[in-house]
C-alpha cells in the first residue's frame, strides 16, 4: 500500500518497484597524494623530487636550488634516481672533456683495480704452492741443510774426480789437465789456514774441511784444493762474500790457504814458503767457501806470490803468472766448484 505522496509521482497511480539495494559509486582514488600547498611552512618547490634520503642539486645552467628528499617518496611516474648527488657547474659537469668524473666511475674504477690486485695476489700465491711440489726447485734452507750432510755422503770421485780437465784454461787458452794424487781426511779448518784467513772466515763458522791436491801433466806444478762447510746461513754467506770483495781480502798474501802436503807424493815438499797462487771463492747459494792454492813440484821457494786473478791478467811478468801458477789455481778452483754443484743436485735429488 503506497502513500499520497508516491502515487502524486506515478501517472498510473502505481509506484515503480524499489530496487534491492541503491546503487553506489566508489570516489576516484587520486593517481599521486596531494601535493602540500606551496604556502605551508617549510615548503619549498623541487623541479625533481630526489631519491629518499638524498639531498639532491637539480642540474641547471644557471644555478641549482637545492630540495631537501628526506621522507619523500619518489613520484609514481618517474622511475627512482640512482642514490648518487649530481653535480653542477656546466655541461661538463657530469664527466664531459675538461670536467670532473662522477664518482660512481671512479668508485667503479677503486673497485675494479682491488679486483686486479686480488688477482695478482691469488697467482702469487698460488705459484708458490705449486713451486713446492714435486720436481720444485728447492730453496735456499733446503740446498744449504743438504749442503750440510752432504760432504760425508758424496762420493769422494764426485767431489774431487782422479782427472780434471780444463780447456783452454792454461796460459795463452792452452787445455791443462790435472791428476789427483792425495785426498785428506776430513778434518776442522785448525790446520787449513793462516792465522789472519782462520780470522776472517771465522764469522761462518767451520763444520767440516775437507781437501784433495792435484799435480799437473808435467808433474812440475801441485795444488791443493779444499771445501769448507760453513754453519752459517745465506745472510752471513752474502756479508761474507761482500766483504771479501769490497776489501779485496783475496788479493792479500798474508789470506793464503795452506797447502795440504800428502807424504811420498809429489807435493810432498808444498809448504807455506812454496806457496805460489791461491783462488778464494765464497759461496752464497750454499755455505761453503770454495779454494785453492799453487806451488812447484820441486819445493822451490816463491818470493812475489800473486793472486789467481792478478796472475792471469794480461801482461802479469810475476813467476806464478809466467808458470801458469795462477792458471792452474783458478782452472782448478773453477772445476771443483762447478763438481760440488752437481754433487749437490744429485744428492739433493735421491734424499729428497
Amino acid at each position: 500500500m503506497s502513500t499520497d505522496a508516491e502515487q502524486a509521482h506515478s501517472p498510473h497511480g502505481t509506484p515503480p518497484p524499489r530496487p534491492a539495494h541503491p546503487p553506489r559509486t566508489a570516489p576516484e582514488r587520486p593517481s599521486a597524494p596531494p601535493s602540500r600547498p606551496a604556502d605551508a611552512p617549510g615548503f619549498t618547490p623541487d623541479p625533481e623530487t630526489p631519491v629518499l634520503g638524498v639531498r639532491a642539486k637539480a642540474p641547471s645552467f644557471g644555478g641549482a636550488a637545492e630540495a631537501s628528499g628526506t621522507g619523500v617518496p619518489p613520484r609514481p611516474s618517474t622511475p627512482p634516481r640512482p642514490s648518487v648527488r649530481p653535480r653542477t657547474g656546466g655541461p661538463f659537469a657530469n664527466g664531459g672533456p675538461g670536467g670532473r668524473r662522477r664518482p660512481a666511475s671512479r668508485t667503479a674504477a677503486a673497485a675494479a683495480s682491488l679486483v686486479l690486485g686480488l688477482g695478482l695476489l691469488g697467482g702469487a700465491a698460488a705459484g708458490s704452492w705449486l713451486g713446492d711440489g714435486p720436481g720444485a726447485q728447492p730453496s735456499t734452507a733446503d740446498t744449504y741443510a743438504h749442503a750440510r750432510s752432504a760432504w760425508h755422503s758424496i762420493p769422494v770421485a764426485d767431489l774431487f774426480p782422479r782427472t780434471l780437465r780444463g780447456k783452454g784454461e792454461g796460459p795463452g787458452g792452452a787445455d791443462r789437465v790435472w791428476t789427483r794424487i792425495a785426498v785428506a781426511p776430513d778434518s776442522s779448518c785448525g790446520g787449513g789456514f793462516d792465522p789472519l784467513l782462520a780470522k776472517a772466515l771465522a764469522p761462518v763458522g767451520c763444520k767440516r774441511l775437507v781437501r784433495a791436491t792435484y799435480t799437473d801433466a808435467t808433474s812440475t806444478s801441485v795444488t791443493t784444493v779444499g771445501v769448507l762447510i760453513t754453519t752459517s746461513g745465506p745472510t752471513g754467506m752474502r756479508a761474507l762474500q761482500q766483504r771479501f770483495v769490497t776489501e779485496k781480502l783475496d788479493e792479500r798474501t798474508d789470506l793464503m790457504p795452506r797447502a795440504y802436503a800428502a807424504k811420498g807424493t809429489a807435493a810432498a815438499g808444498f809448504g807455506d814458503d812454496q806457496r805460489a797462487s791461491w783462488r778464494i771463492r765464497i759461496l752464497t747459494d750454499a755455505p761453503a767457501v770454495i779454494y785453492t792454492v799453487t806451488g812447484f813440484a820441486d819445493g822451490r821457494e816463491v818470493t812475489d806470490p800473486q793472486s789467481a786473478g792478478e796472475a792471469t791478467q794480461r801482461g802479469a811478468t810475476s813467476a806464478p803468472a809466467q808458470s801458469g801458477l795462477g792458471n792452474d789455481a783458478r782452472g782448478i778452483a773453477d772445476a771443483i766448484e762447478a763438481g760440488f754443484r752437481r754433487a749437490l743436485d744429485t744428492f739433493t735429488e735421491t734424499t729428497s
